[in-house]
């Protein structure tokens, strides 16, 4: 018999579907399907839905409707936990505009994914970060760090632990109230896991305050968000139907699919607030809006199940 010693008895998932899903996918939804879709997943019982990044549009196409779709899901924004991406001051200021409560931002481990993806080193964005946070702060925002790169890079490969721990302790050094910890590429193990977490804890940042954010690219997400689980985390990204991947980094596939990791959660006790079913159906009527395939295993399997299969 599994033990379930030390599992959480609760656990939050943060569903970045409608962000770092879509902005990975080479097709376009328009403004009211992407409203739509934040509705839905909140309907379903998602306690905190990251909605879209408010970066240039020139830069992410995918996003370019950010401040129109932020308008039309402005009576949601205080009634539940939504976020946008803040990629810059210029950012800030829209998501303040905005009305929204929380927003994020996005640093790397390793210089060269910096490079890439925001065309600038660790320290400068670390610089830039730091007055951005304590303005979103001093407004009454939270604010959630994300570190990509945790554990391997398609440049520079393995990661070490020191290095993601200089950007941790800087981000909360900040201010930031919530760390999430991103495998972009999808290379980590639970050993990696555990040793990460471990290294945190060294330093004295308390696990409540950290998630996790796996991609699928081995079959290891579920494994990894296990292991997290029996580590003492209790939130979890995922994404509707494994939507996205990461477009500064050609060898990262999906993130780990909502529904699959909602699956494996409900069969371990673990209480989230979500209708898996009532996603899966979230999850198909997306499919048909994009016409990408389900990716889900879950949603593929119940699937088959409604339609009759055995």
């Amino acid at each position: 018999m599994f033990d379930r010693k030390g599992l959480p008895t609760a656990v939050t998932v943060y569903e970045v579907g409608p962000r770092d899903g879509l902005q990975n996918e080479s097709v376009i939804l328009p403004t009211k399907v992407k409203v739509d879709l934040v509705r839905r997943l909140i309907a379903a019982g998602l306690p905190a839905v990251e909605i879209t990044s408010l970066v240039r549009p020139d830069l992410v196409p995918a996003l370019a409707d950010a401040d129109e779709l932020l308008a039309e899901l402005a009576p949601i924004l205080t009634s539940a936990r939504t976020a946008v991406l803040v990629p810059n001051q210029r950012g800030l200021e829209r998501a303040l505009k905005s009305g929204v409560k929380e927003v994020a931002v996005f640093a790397s481990a390793t210089e060269s994914f910096s490079a890439r993806n925001i065309n600038n080193s660790i320290a400068g964005s670390l610089a830039i970060y730091r007055p951005m946070i304590q303005q979103a702060r001093n407004a009454g925002l939270n604010v959630r760090g994300y570190i990509s790169m945790c554990f391997g890079d398609p440049w520079e490969g393995a990661v070490s632990v020191d290095q993601v721990i200089v950007v941790a302790e800087s981000l909360f050094e900040s201010g930031i109230t919530e760390l999430s910890l991103g495998d972009t590429i999808g290379v980590a193990t639970p050993n990696n896991v555990v040793d990460l977490l471990d290294a945190l804890s060294a330093r004295n940042i308390p696990r409540a305050m950290l998630a996790v954010h796996f991609h699928d690219t081995y079959g290891q997400a579920l494994s990894n968000s296990l292991t997290a689980l029996q580590e003492g985390i209790t939130t979890i990204d995922a994404s509707i139907a494994g939507l996205g991947g990461c477009p500064f980094a050609k060898s990262a596939t999906g993130n780990l699919a909502t529904e699959d990791l909602i699956w494996q959660l409900h069969g371990l006790g673990i209480s989230t607030g979500v209708n898996l079913s009532a996603l899966v159906e979230t999850s198909r009527w997306l499919a048909s809006k994009t016409g990408l395939p389900l990716r889900s295993k879950t949603a593929i399997a119940m699937s088959n199940d409604e339609n009759g299969a055995k």
